[in-house]
């Protein structure tokens, strides 16, 4: 993916997630435009990227929108050989986490390393070169890490 368009969409889902986007109020935020749904559409696309950049041999992109009071969430599981990450994008909690990556061995089931989280400041940043740093270095290093 392009660097460019992917800090893009970095940054339209950091102006998304520092809102809250488990208010829903009128017809306009429940529709098709509402400030969830594209939150969910750009994290899948964001997400289907950086798979792509990352080099995953294997990925899945879901998403929940769960309930009226969560912003749910969006995931990407991918796989190089049989050693992965897991990384959801989601409104987690008061502290600005936004980001929660772990090792994993499956897409489906399998080990999991320890949950690590990143905050906003790394989307609203934009630097998407450092955020593929971030989660590249763990290529080859999935066992060690769990």
């Amino acid at each position: 993916m392009s660097i460019k368009s992917q800090q893009a969409k970095m940054k339209q889902l950091a102006t998304l997630l520092e809102g809250n986007l488990s208010y829903i109020y009128g017809e306009k935020e429940c529709g098709p435009n509402g400030a969830k749904v594209e939150f969910h559409r750009h994290g899948k696309a964001f997400l289907r990227g950086m798979a792509k950049d990352l080099a995953f041999t294997d990925f899945i992109v879901r998403s929940n929108t769960a309930g009226i009071a969560t912003s749910g969430e969006v995931s990407l599981y991918g796989l190089w050989d049989n050693e992965g990450l897991m990384i959801t994008l989601s409104q987690f909690d008061l502290h600005n986490d936004v980001m929660l990556y772990r090792t994993i061995t499956q897409i489906k089931g399998g080990q999991h390393g320890f949950n690590q989280w990143l905050p906003l400041n790394a989307l609203s940043g934009g630097d998407y070169t450092q955020l593929l740093a971030t989660f590249s270095h763990y290529q080859g290093r999935c066992r060690h890490a769990a």
